[in-house]
């Protein structure tokens, strides 16, 4: 059976930030993902992980002004020197928390902008976070996402991530899946996780199209469940969804997955 981390951004806001560690325990899970870590100290949220027998398996590094709606900074003229920066200080905070992986968000693109310009800007700059989390053991991530969510936003399909892995050429630079964006952009996602396996860092889920519990909407995550066990993934399938009445409440479709994983000998 799949491994589930909970997203204590979306999940458990019941409570506050540092409270949702414990409630996500509580719960049954055993590692924990999230958006951004800056706004708490890394001693409070190591502490936080360690009390509650927690892994931190994912966050992002910083994304410029999140609440004037920039959504990262890799692929953006200009704002080199902030990136570097901001690698600088999710690597302390991934020191910090033991954390393996980082996300680095693109950005939005303007209109009428050269497309060519920015993605040679983002390689350049994924390849200088590469070399920085690889002295570390970091894993960088890159994830395609839907312009329904995010207009604008630089990378939308996997096949052009994969590209940019490519053209990357760093060892620890993989591809974040996230199930919902994948079916919002462009479907086939069984044949999608095929195809890209090998390359894919992690992976997450939500129902579609309202980013709620994924046992709601048209995926059939079940079945996805069962594919990624036959193909082999021994990563984490980060829970990034909004709970539609309740987190706590919402979580039948995890204890059916446990049940199944259970009936077929998991444990």
């Amino acid at each position: 059976m799949p491994k589930f981390a909970a997203n204590l951004t979306l999940m458990f806001n019941e409570v506050p930030f540092l409270e949702r560690f414990g409630a996500a325990a509580k719960a049954g899970f055993r590692a924990v993902e999230f958006l951004f870590p800056y706004e708490h100290a890394p001693a409070d949220l190591a502490r936080a992980l360690q009390e509650h027998g927690l892994q931190n398996v994912l966050f992002n590094m910083p994304p410029g002004d999140w609440n004037a709606g920039e959504r990262g900074t890799a692929s953006l003229p200009g704002r080199e020197a902030e990136f570097r920066e901001g690698v600088a200080e999710a690597l302390r905070y991934a020191q910090a928390l033991r954390t393996p992986r980082l996300h680095v968000m693109a950005g939005l693109l303007p209109d009428n902008a050269d497309r060519a310009l920015h993605r040679a800007l983002y390689i350049d700059n994924l390849r200088h976070a590469c070399r920085e989390a690889a002295r570390h053991g970091i894993t960088i991530l890159i994830e395609p996402i839907n312009t329904r969510d995010i207009p604008h936003y630089f990378l939308n399909t996997q096949a052009d991530a994969h590209a940019i892995r490519e053209a990357v050429g760093a060892p620890n630079l993989k591809v974040q899946m996230d199930f919902y964006h994948v079916q919002i952009v462009e479907g086939d996602i069984a044949m999608k996780v095929r195809q890209y396996l090998p390359h894919i860092g992690h992976v997450q889920i939500a129902g579609v199209p309202g980013r709620n519990e994924p046992d709601t909407g048209e995926v059939n995550y079940p079945y996805l469940f069962g594919l990624l066990d036959e193909l082999g993934y021994d990563g984490w399938l980060g829970c990034e969804y909004r709970p539609a009445k309740g987190t706590v409440e919402g979580l039948g479709w995890l204890q059916a997955a446990r049940s199944s994983g259970m009936a077929a000998g998991e444990n």
